[in-house]
C-alpha cells in the first residue's frame, strides 16, 4: 500500500512542478476568510442582476439561475493571507457560457466587471479575467451546495488550473462570496479591498499582494 504524503511533502512536490506559487503555503483544510459577518439568505427573495454597459439588463431568481447552463472545474485556490489550497472541485455557472450563448451580451466598451455582493462589498476584475474557465459563478464546492460561510448560495470564484501557464489568475479575494449583481463597466473601479490598498491585479505568481 502507497504511503500517504505528508502536507510538507505534498508542498515540496507542489514547488517542483511550479503549482504553488512564492510565499505560498499549502493546506488541506478550507481557511474562511471574509469581511463582515456571514449573511442570512433567503432564496424566496434571492435576485441575481446583470447590468451596467450590457445590451439588455437581466436578472434571475434562484430557481430560474439553476435552470441556466452549468459546468465543473478543478481548481487551485490561492489566497493573499497566504495559504493554498489544491485540486478543489467546483461547480456553477460559467460567464464565458452565458455570454456565447446570448445570456449577457456586454457592450463593446465593457472593459471591467464589478462584483457586488451582500452587505455592500464590491471585487473589481478585467472582464477578460471572468471570461476565462478559471472564473465560476459557483454554487456547490466538492459536489455540495456552497456552505454559509464560503459564500451560499453564490460566490465568485477565481482559482488556478494545475499548468499555471493556462490561464491568468488571481488570489482569491478577486471572488466576492454572497454574490448579487455583475456591473459591466467602461472603466474599472477600485473594490472594497482594493480601496484599502490590496493590489488591483493580484497575481499571486507575481505576489501582487498589496499596491
Amino acid at each position: 500500500m502507497m504511503k500517504k504524503q505528508t502536507r510538507r511533502q505534498q508542498q515540496l512536490q507542489m514547488d517542483k512542478t511550479n503549482r504553488l506559487p512564492p510565499g505560498q503555503a499549502l493546506t488541506n483544510r478550507f481557511p474562511v476568510l471574509h469581511y463582515g459577518s456571514i449573511p442570512s439568505v433567503q432564496l424566496a427573495k434571492w435576485e441575481f442582476k446583470v447590468y451596467g454597459r450590457v445590451e439588455e439588463e437581466k436578472s434571475w431568481d434562484w430557481d430560474t439561475f439553476n435552470t441556466l447552463p452549468r459546468t465543473k472545474v478543478t481548481l487551485d485556490l490561492h489566497c493573499v493571507t497566504r495559504w493554498s489550497k489544491f485540486d478543489t472541485l467546483w461547480e456553477g455557472v460559467s460567464v464565458r457560457h452565458l455570454i456565447d450563448r446570448g445570456f449577457i451580451r456586454p457592450k463593446p466598451d465593457a472593459y471591467f466587471v464589478v462584483q457586488h455582493c451582500e452587505g455592500g462589498y464590491t471585487t473589481n476584475t478585467p472582464i477578460e479575467l471572468l471570461l476565462q474557465d478559471n472564473f465560476l459563478l459557483a454554487t456547490h464546492y466538492d459536489g455540495k451546495p456552497l456552505s454559509a460561510e464560503h459564500g451560499f448560495p453564490l460566490r465568485g470564484l477565481i482559482g488556478a488550473f494545475a499548468d499555471p501557464d493556462q490561464e491568468k489568475s488571481a488570489y482569491l479575494w478577486k471572488g466576492g462570496k454572497w454574490l448579487r449583481a455583475l456591473e459591466f463597466c467602461t472603466e474599472d473601479q477600485l473594490g472594497f479591498w482594493e480601496k484599502a490598498g490590496y493590489h488591483n491585479e493580484a497575481n499571486p505568481w507575481k505576489e501582487q499582494r498589496f499596491a
